[in-house]
């Protein structure tokens, strides 16, 4: 979720601010980034996520995906840009 937190300094405006959510289920790990600022262009979440200057949403969907989790993102209601991630958590052997 690092890159979440980048792209609220990259595109969230100067005083733009995060909070970070962790919650552990039985099964998978939920994760939750929003921020406060003006959100990102339209084209960055409903394109895919190329930001221009590196991979942005679309890395984020392929890290996520390659463990068999799954990404939302998109704007808040109100203001701000939202991502949330579930990854399921294996059982240890």
């Amino acid at each position: 979720m690092q890159e979440a937190l980048t792209n609220t300094r990259k595109h969230g405006g100067p005083n733009a601010g995060a909070s970070v959510r962790l919650v552990y289920f039985d099964d998978g790990l939920g994760l939750l980034v929003e921020d406060d600022g003006k959100g990102a262009p339209h084209e960055l979440y409903e394109e895919g996520g190329l930001d221009g200057q590196g991979h942005g949403l679309i890395g984020m969907r392929e890290r996520v995906g390659m463990v068999g989790g799954t990404l939302d993102a998109g704007p808040r209601p109100g203001g701000g840009f939202r991502i949330s991630a579930l990854l399921p958590l294996k059982p240890a052997h």
